[in-house]
């Protein structure tokens, strides 16, 4: 079979089993069997397809994904991030924009502590947006912000999507992405990211002051405004430290750092004498249902690969790309532009299955930097979370707003953060050391 056919028939079983509403690892694995008879021989090729799936997901390099997944639901159903929240509220004083201020500068912390750009999302939404919304701010006021900094949990470490795409990438890549490098280059990009949306707010909110009414600063005295702070907020910052410090200076593998991080939460949480039995093993039980669903989707992501690599699909679309001679900016610039046309209609891990196959050799051949790349690459997929009508923050938000908060009002909220998000993704494309500084540094 010639190779348009097969990345035909690929793509064409994938999109057809999603569009009659199966779930995506399904609709891979529904196409790998498909495609493992064509192009594998038969029972042969379904022997492959199960031993091939099996290995894949046999990666210590995954083991992360789930220690960052527990590490924020423990925070979350301790109450522990909800307790951080209310400490950086009393802190911030006389700003336009007060609560929003608090959403983005609370969400960056969290996003410290927290693998889940749906578990920053939701619990921003359940603790600060009903609040905002009584005291009179704007809805886009007050869901923006929390949906733009939602975003940034897939930057800032530790981040399950990051180590995700590093295992995918590396799966289709000749030469490895380190999942090390990639979660500590995120970091000065989503500061950055954080940094622009308060100015943002406090911007707009000066020149609309109808958007933001101004309050009058609680009357605390100076220990009851700091005392919360370093009661609440300071020791969570022991987690980042652990996690990051030990990557930073390489004691620490990611999954030995993941291992410790969801040590130093759960001795912080029996500090605090917030931990019980029931909630460590709800926490347990939520992140074993989500990650074998990520884990489900691995094993299919990549069999699928090695059958568009078998059938001359990935080869012929490669060598066809080749002629047009792209240069690496013109190959960046077309990965960007499928992500984010696909992050309309997808999600995030979807977009990846489907991209990398060919992403990532392309990157090889054109020697590209796969760390700068994998920023990128994260930083597109994170515009995905915001752009409608299909953007999974959206219907988060949607879904812990008041009845009365229409989509479209969601989607208005949305859109000048993810014009800020894209403006952050040309500075990291055309000056790569806001991305390699730090990798540079811990190399």
């Amino acid at each position: 079979m010639a190779w348009p056919a097969a990345l035909t028939l690929m793509f064409g079983l994938v999109c057809l089993a999603m569009l009659i509403g199966l779930p995506v690892a399904f609709a891979f694995f529904l196409t790998n069997i498909v495609g493992s008879v064509i192009f594998l021989g038969g029972e042969n090729g379904i022997m492959s397809f199960v031993r091939g799936s099996m290995a894949s997901i046999a990666n210590f390099n995954l083991a992360p994904v789930p220690l960052f997944l527990v590490m924020g639901d423990i925070l979350l159903r301790t109450g522990m991030a909800f307790r951080a929240i209310n400490a950086i509220d009393r802190l911030i004083l006389r700003v336009p924009g007060r609560l929003s201020v608090v959403a983005v500068s609370g969400g960056t912390i969290f996003s410290a502590l927290s693998g889940s750009t749906i578990a920053t999302t939701a619990m921003l939404g359940q603790s600060l947006l009903p609040e905002m919304l009584r005291r009179g701010y704007h809805p886009s006021m007050a869901m923006g912000p929390i949906m733009a900094i939602g975003g940034v949990d897939m930057l800032i470490p530790p981040s399950a999507l990051t180590v995700l795409l590093a295992t995918l990438a590396s799966g289709v890549s000749r030469d490895k992405v380190s999942v090390t490098e990639l979660l500590v280059a995120g970091i000065v990009p989503g500061l950055i990211m954080s940094a622009c949306f308060l100015v943002w707010i406090v911007v707009r909110c000066w020149m609309r002051p109808d958007l933001a009414p101004r309050e009058a600063p609680q009357a605390l005295g100076l220990g009851e405004r700091w005392r919360p702070f370093f009661v609440d907020v300071v020791p969570l910052s022991f987690i980042f430290v652990v996690v990051m410090g030990s990557m930073f200076a390489g004691w620490a593998s990611p999954t030995d750092s993941a291992a410790l991080g969801c040590l130093a939460t759960v001795l912080l949480a029996l500090a605090y004498r917030a931990l019980t039995w029931k909630i460590l093993f709800d926490s347990l039980k939520s992140t074993a249902v989500v990650t074998t669903m990520i884990f489900f989707i691995i094993a299919a992501s990549t069999t699928f690969s090695q059958i568009l690599a078998f059938s001359g699909a990935t080869d012929g679309a490669l060598a066809e790309i080749a002629k047009y001679e792209m240069t690496p900016l013109i190959a960046v610039f077309t990965m960007i532009a499928v992500l984010l046309v696909l992050g309309c209609f997808m999600d995030q891990i979807s977009m990846m299955l489907l991209t990398f196959p060919f992403f990532m050799p392309l990157a090889n051949a054109l020697n590209l930097d796969l760390v700068w790349l994998g920023v990128i690459l994260l930083i597109s997929l994170q515009i995905g979370l915001l752009t409608p009508p299909f953007g999974l923050l959206l219907f988060v938000m949607k879904g812990v707003a008041p009845p009365e908060i229409t989509m479209r009002q969601v989607w208005a909220a949305a859109t000048p953060y993810t014009l800020i998000v894209f403006g952050v993704l040309m500075l990291v494309v055309f000056v790569p050391s806001v991305a390699t500084v730090l990798t540079g540094a811990m190399r």
